[in-house]
């Protein structure tokens, strides 16, 4: 079968009465969210379905996987949320033996497993904080499985780095949306330990040279490079492309960042997240 592009044109909503994600102010969402963020999870696994294929087990995980439907502020239907995006890349190829979806709200854990279901997926849901429920979706992936782990969080605060630690015990792709727009508000206040809101993400980070001698300006990209060293040091590289993730108002507010343990999935994610206006930076 041939590659082919994202195919962005809305999918019939399997369970219409279940929970939808319409963003914090109830509106909808962003445009970005399908056009870039689940635009590049589905071109990446579509792209990398000849190895999924390999794999008797291969197991998708979003601990922060939402309702698995969302409205786009400004439309009148729902789209598919993340996982669902995630299945049909592959369902037609390769499909993933495994779907493990979580959320701290049981409403939304339960309509992403429902919406999942109902076009054919084998799904396990969990409830609770992610960096709990992480443990039980681990103890339910059979030795020898390939992972692809999608890590989808609000803000930085609940980008647990004890959650990257346990997804490092299995073969796994990390996809990340990592909150660039968090990192430049509050950086310079979390120097504050009473905060100790990015603690829990990146152990130590007050105490790294290069972010103590940063200036104000370089303090979040001095922070974010650290935040990848540590993950790094799991056994992990990044792609060379992490795509910024813009609201309408042009403001940067996700980073997307792709780790591997082997240089191919790096390369490929590159060719799918690679066009134009997509350089490194921060805003």
């Amino acid at each position: 079968m041939p590659a082919k592009k994202y195919d962005s044109s809305v999918e019939p909503d399997p369970c219409p009465n279940l929970v939808v994600e319409r963003g914090p102010s109830d509106k909808g969402v962003g445009n970005w969210v399908p056009t870039e963020k689940h635009r590049l999870l589905w071109e990446y696994l579509h792209a990398t379905r000849n190895a999924w294929k390999k794999w008797p087990n291969h197991v998708f995980i979003d601990p922060f996987a939402g309702p698995g439907r969302i409205q786009v502020e400004g439309e009148k239907g729902t789209r598919d949320g993340g996982p669902v995006v995630a299945w049909r890349a592959l369902s037609e190829t390769a499909p993933f033996s495994q779907m493990l979806v979580g959320d701290l709200d049981p409403d939304r854990a339960h309509a992403c497993a429902e919406g999942l279901r109902a076009v054919g997926a084998p799904v396990t849901p969990f409830v609770g904080p992610a960096d709990e429920t992480i443990k039980s979706m681990l103890a339910s992936i059979p030795p020898r499985s390939l992972c692809m782990a999608y890590i989808d969080p609000y803000n930085l605060e609940l980008l647990s780095f004890s959650l990257i630690q346990a997804l490092a015990t299995l073969k796994v792709d990390l996809a990340i949306n990592f909150s660039t727009m968090d990192l430049q508000r509050n950086a310079e206040l979390e120097f504050d330990p009473k905060r100790a809101r990015f603690d829990g993400t990146a152990p130590g980070w007050r105490r790294d040279p290069d972010i103590v001698k940063a200036s104000k300006q370089n303090l979040p990209l001095a922070l974010f490079s650290y935040w990848c060293g540590l993950v790094r040091a799991l056994g992990f590289e990044h792609s060379k492309e992490m795509p910024l993730v813009r609201n309408e108002q042009g403001r940067a507010i996700y980073r997307m960042v792709f780790f591997a343990r082997h240089d191919l999935p790096n390369r490929i994610w590159s060719d799918v997240a690679r066009g134009p206006n997509r350089a490194f930076e921060f805003d």
